[in-house]
């Protein structure tokens, strides 16, 4: 009987065992899935206190998790970091130095004011003036305008005629007659300096330093191609040198009855050569009685020699290129203060006309006048009817 009352006993205790075994995960397991809801919730669990019941609207969101989902958060240590997301080199947030932005991107550092440019910079004396909006018989683009009759001297066309404008190159026609009045040999050599090379506006020139030409080369070169060098270098090599050349075209300029103009140098690069279209008039008028500026201002171009090889120079007037016009006197002129100018003697059916036109907004504009008014003068001619300026 003792006996088997031990073996009883014995069996009863394997039996508690295994149960303990069985349950004591289950419990723990339990235990955790509690914990993590209550972390999930946002409420921390103290021990030895239960956590606070889901609401069951809440409980009601999704199902519950399975185990192995709870075995797998449970796996995880406090402080152990997943595999799949490696832990930071330093606990100290990581500076990155912004991109250097392109020069073109570059906008100006705050407070720094932007530099804004005065448009009338960038403007002709007769637009500064508004010159370019007053009226005449013929819708011209110029600013300042005066065609006349060179044989009878009637006014056919003017518009602002007496506004004293820069002029530019039409400067080179008083140079070139400075020149011949001084009547200078045209065959002498002469070279070219750095004196003339380093002009103001820094203007570009095919004639290199160093290199010689005749006179009558660089005064062809000036009224055709409006070398800016070679006007240079004729008033340069005058007896007395600049100062007395520059004396020689104001006194040659009152003497022809150009009594708004004034001259400051012989190439037209800087604004204060000024005129009137009506000294301009006088100055075309003056020229045409010359032959060798008839011949050059006209020529439709010139071969020279530079450095041993022959260089083709254009005249710079378009319509002198062309076949259309028969021209006496012709000359073109830019700079920024200017506009671009133009003057010529004309033949229109046998009519001789001398035309002046200073600050157009550009060449076609220019080109665009002189037709404009060709075809007036040619209409009125047609219709029998005398021309007149407004």
């Amino acid at each position: 009987m003792r006996h088997f009352l031990m073996v009883l006993a014995f069996w009863s205790g394997l039996q508690v065992i295994g149960a303990r075994d069985i349950l004591l995960p289950v419990a723990l397991a339990q235990s955790s899935t509690t914990g993590a809801n209550a972390a999930g919730k946002g409420t921390t669990a103290t021990k030895g206190t239960p956590g606070p019941q889901a609401r069951p609207q809440e409980a009601a969101k999704g199902p519950p998790a399975k185990a192995s989902q709870v075995q797998r958060a449970n796996s995880q240590r406090p402080g152990q970091q997943s595999a799949s997301r490696p832990a930071p080199k330093s606990s100290q947030p990581v500076v990155r130095k912004p991109a250097k932005p392109s020069l073109l991107a570059q906008k100006p550092a705050a407070g720094q004011k932007k530099v804004v440019r005065d448009p009338s910079n960038l403007m002709s004396a007769g637009t500064r003036l508004g010159l370019r909006s007053a009226l005449s018989d013929v819708a011209l683009n110029s600013s300042a305008v005066m065609v006349i009759d060179q044989i009878s001297g009637e006014v056919l066309i003017e518009k602002n005629p007496d506004a004293v404008l820069p002029i530019a190159s039409i400067t080179k026609l008083m140079t070139a007659l400075v020149v011949l009045d001084a009547g200078l040999p045209l065959e002498d050599l002469i070279m070219i300096t750095k004196e003339d090379a380093d002009l103001e506006k820094n203007p570009v020139s095919r004639l290199p330093v160093g290199v010689k030409f005749t006179r009558g080369e660089l005064m062809h070169l000036s009224l055709m191609s409006s070398e800016n060098r070679a006007a240079h270098a004729l008033a340069r090599t005058y007896p007395g040198g600049m100062d007395a050349f520059v004396a020689a075209m104001n006194i040659k300029a009152l003497k022809i009855g150009m009594t708004q103009a004034r001259f400051t140098e012989p190439t037209g690069l800087n604004s204060g050569n000024v005129a009137s279209p009506r000294d301009l008039v006088r100055l075309v008028e003056e020229s045409y009685l010359v032959p060798e500026v008839r011949e050059y201002s006209t020529s439709r171009d010139l071969m020279v020699r530079v450095r041993g090889r022959p260089v083709q120079f254009m005249n710079s007037n378009a319509l002198a290129r062309g076949e259309g016009w028969d021209l006496g006197v012709s000359k073109t002129g830019f700079i920024r203060d200017a506009g671009r100018c133009l003057v010529m003697q004309a033949d229109f059916e046998s009519r001789p006309v001398i035309m002046v036109m200073l600050d157009a907004q550009g060449k076609q504009h220019r080109e665009r006048d002189a037709q404009r008014i060709r075809d007036f003068i040619l209409h009125q001619a047609g219709e029998g009817r005398p021309s007149g300026g407004a």
